[in-house]
């Protein structure tokens, strides 16, 4: 006689239901689950929750640890976890909602969809700047994260605010893939604007409900706060409750429960009880590659897709942030989604992931990493070449006025100053496919940027005789997440 496992769950009206799932289904994972248990215990993670769906059915669902030290709650797989970067498939398909309703044109300029704050072409034309181009980050848009922590006293600005100081387009919309937190807050700022609906109640009315994902939401929803995961640092210490000017890319709560219902979604399964929100070609497009980001890799809306050496077909997003680790995949030809999700931030949910996809496609399942490129501590020598050596002068863009810069490209070594602050080296210089890089101190002179102690990072590329693109002010480690704000910067060779 067969033997089960039940596990009490919240059906979709919120009410108690019993789900009981054959022995043999959750047996499998025994390995997986007791080396969770062991990293819990080792690495002094905090919770770990997991959800495995196969041929539309649910097949292993668990949480394990803590999902609120201090106050002894433990961790279930209804749970409700921060998932940062996940959020964008998720937002994505909010877009997608209008999209299909005719209220949005994923081809027309996004800032057809703004207000008086647009999208500034320092290079390019801001009419190439698309919707499925932010959706894809290949709009040109920066790298952009900023925090705000709820014991600090800095509000976060209007997004109008926001998108005159860093929309500013660093590269020609299409010209390359840059991954940006800043193009998901201007899309979740879209849907607002288009909506008539604030992204939250847009996202939990028009998305969350109908997929019956009742333990999801944008930030932590009314009502939903006894069930949420604590985010925690590297110390082991609680980190308070933090937002972003950037919330369709990183605001999302949801538990692995519903994580994997939408991921069943995004598979086709069509549950009873969800509606179908979005058609199965939006799906499609949704997953299709708009740009290549590598060797078998691309970027849908949303989605991230790839193909490992064993020829498995991969559509998936991961989340990492203050207190974040979150996976989510996708492998559609084999009708398989797993999420894991943690409330630290470390490298487990990925190595987790592996050794589930191991003992559902044994054949398919990624090989362990191995490690490659320079032995640790070993850097490029870098030679500049004589188009590159030189004086260049310009200036850098910032919302509070322009600022000198100059740099003196030497053979084997760069300097630079910003206004007139001390010369300084430029750390780990590199020049590739025409993009020189580096590492510099100096202040930018913002705000914003001042909240927290950071370095500079320059990406600029070569053309003639200009260098133009980014000077990021990056915040250093610590064990609050800082920020990454981008400046326009743009030198000519004297």
């Amino acid at each position: 006689m067969s033997r089960w496992r039940c596990v009490l769950r919240f059906a979709l009206a919120a009410s108690l239901a019993l789900l009981c799932l054959p022995d043999s289904a959750v047996a499998q994972f025994d390995g997986v689950r007791s080396h969770i248990q062991r990293i819990l215990v080792d690495e002094g993670i905090p919770s770990i929750a997991v959800a495995v769906a196969r041929d539309g059915e649910i097949i292993w669902e668990e949480g394990f640890g803590w999902a609120d030290r201090e106050r002894r709650v433990r961790a279930t797989e209804h749970t409700m976890y921060s998932l940062a970067s996940i959020s964008k498939p998720i937002t994505a398909t909010g877009l997608m909602v209008l999209v299909e309703r005719g209220a949005i044109d994923p081809l027309r300029p996004v800032n057809d969809y703004l207000g008086e704050a647009k999208l500034n072409a320092r290079v390019g034309d801001a009419a190439d700047a698309t919707v499925r181009r932010v959706a894809s980050h290949t709009a040109g848009l920066p790298l952009h994260y900023q925090f705000f922590y709820e014991d600090e006293p800095y509000p976060r600005p209007p997004m109008d605010e926001t998108i005159r100081r860093y929309a500013n387009l660093v590269a020609a919309p299409g010209e390359r893939y840059k991954y940006s937190n800043l193009g998901y807050g201007i899309l979740d700022y879209v849907i607002y604007r288009v909506s008539g609906k604030s992204y939250p109640d847009f996202m939990r009315e028009e998305v969350f409900l109908p997929l019956g994902m009742t333990r999801t939401s944008v930030d932590i929803g009314p009502g939903l706060a006894e069930y949420q995961a604590i985010r925690y640092a590297e110390d082991g210490t609680p980190i308070p409750f933090y937002d972003f000017d950037h919330p369709g890319g990183s605001a999302v709560y949801s538990s692995a429960h519903d994580l994997i219902r939408f991921a069943m979604f995004h598979l086709n399964a069509d549950l009873v009880d969800q509606r179908g929100i979005i058609s199965d070609s939006a799906i499609e497009m949704m997953q299709q590659p708009v740009v290549k980001t590598g060797p078998q890799r691309g970027y849908g809306i949303g989605w991230a897709s790839s193909v490992n050496g064993r020829g498995l077909e991969i559509v998936s997003h991961s989340g990492g942030m203050g207190g974040v680790s979150t996976i989510l995949v996708l492998a559609p030809a084999e009708n398989v989604a797993i999420t894991v999700l943690s409330n630290a931030s470390s490298r487990w949910p990925g190595q987790i992931l592996r050794e589930i996809l191991a003992v559902l496609l044994p054949d398919k399942a990624p090989p362990a990493a191995t490690a490659s490129g320079r032995p640790d501590g070993e850097s490029a020598r870098f030679e500049a070449e004589g188009k590159l050596r030189g004086t260049w002068r310009g200036e850098v863009h910032t919302y509070n006025g322009d600022i000198p810069f100059i740099l003196e490209i030497h053979e084997s070594y760069i300097t630079a100053r910003l206004g007139d602050q001390l010369w300084t080296l430029v750390n780990e210089p590199s020049f590739e496919d025409g993009y020189l890089r580096g590492r510099m101190m100096g202040d930018i002179g913002t705000e914003d940027a001042n909240r927290r102690p950071y370095d500079l990072h320059l990406e600029v590329k070569l053309q003639g005789n200009v260098l133009h693109g980014s000077l990021v002010a990056i915040s250093r480690r610590a064990n609050r997440v800082g920020n990454a704000l981008t400046h326009w910067v743009e030198v000519k060779k004297q």
